[in-house]
């Protein structure tokens, strides 16, 4: 297996050390990617941490290189967000171990490209179960620890959302009422002292989200016309998790942070239209198979 280098490289330098020195991070989708990410920012300034996904093996090696890379601890525990059951057992396991929960980001996801017409009833609701009840879950497994803490939440969102993006039903359905619940989350649980915000990161590169939302032959080369001039990195979105976790938040609540480099005032439909609408089959062979 080859070294694990760390994606977020600097950003720990950027805040004061020891940030999150005695707090304990709860993420779901920790194992990868942009949420993995996010975790190992947590983690690089104090905090211990349980990360939750469905694959173990995946689990366990990146617990283990997030460990091994903050000297914090850092907990795997297999779980589907989609089963109350389950995820009120990794808290279990988190309180056993670490005996509180302050910060929770909800970051379990699904995405592909899919038009209306070609979109499964089940397929629409997979992404609608993971995504939205999969956050609803999460808070209702871990709010009284929250509570207790007078902790927070980020919920990991999209931008798709904000323009009717073609082939993106599922998810913009989905995300735009992750957002809702946040907001709805910030307001009735704000007299608790928790507070709870949404990350929409725009294209990160590296991810298996871009990957995914990537059509064949426009690997980024259109991302290279973003104000800021080149497509976003995990640490930017590990630095905006710090951020809103951060004292330097606390009167922030209920809000949505867009993270994109700027590109959501620029986005195009990405695929030929109305074509890829009136013939789906023409444009199939520019969409990457599901992973």
């Amino acid at each position: 297996m080859a070294a694990y280098v760390s994606p977020i490289a600097d950003s720990a330098t950027i805040f004061k050390d020891g940030l999150f020195n005695g707090k304990v991070l709860f993420c779901t989708g920790g194992g990868s990617g942009i949420c993995k990410g996010m975790t190992e920012a947590v983690m690089h300034h104090g905090a211990n941490a349980t990360i939750v996904g469905r694959k173990l093996d995946r689990l366990i090696a990146s617990a283990d290189e997030l460990a091994k890379a903050t000297g914090r601890q850092c907990l795997a525990v297999r779980g589907d967000v989609r089963e109350p059951e389950q995820l009120k057992d990794a808290v279990a396991k988190t309180i056993e171990k670490f005996g509180r929960i302050d910060f929770v980001i909800c970051g379990a996801a699904g995405n592909f490209l899919a038009p209306i017409s070609g979109l499964s009833e089940k397929g629409f609701k997979t992404v609608i179960d993971i995504d939205t009840i999969g956050t609803y879950n999460t808070i209702k497994a871990t709010l009284p620890y929250v509570r207790q803490s007078k902790g927070s939440y980020i919920h990991v969102s999209a931008t798709l959302h904000y323009k009717a993006t073609p082939y993106q039903i599922h998810v913009s359905a989905a995300k735009a009422a992750v957002d809702a619940v946040s907001a709805v989350l910030a307001v009735e649980e704000g007299p608790w002292g928790i507070r709870s915000n949404v990350i929409a990161p725009g294209p990160i590169a590296g991810t298996e989200g871009a990957e995914r939302l990537t059509t064949k032959g426009h690997d980024g080369d259109g991302w290279a016309q973003l104000p800021v001039g080149r497509l976003g990195h995990i640490k930017d979105i590990a630095n905006a998790t710090v951020f809103l976790f951060s004292d330097a938040a606390s009167f922030i609540t209920g809000q949505v942070l867009v993270v994109d480099g700027g590109s959501e005032h620029l986005r195009s439909v990405g695929l030929p239209y109305p074509q890829a609408m009136l013939d789906p089959a023409s444009v199939q062979n520019m969409i990457k198979p599901r992973l």
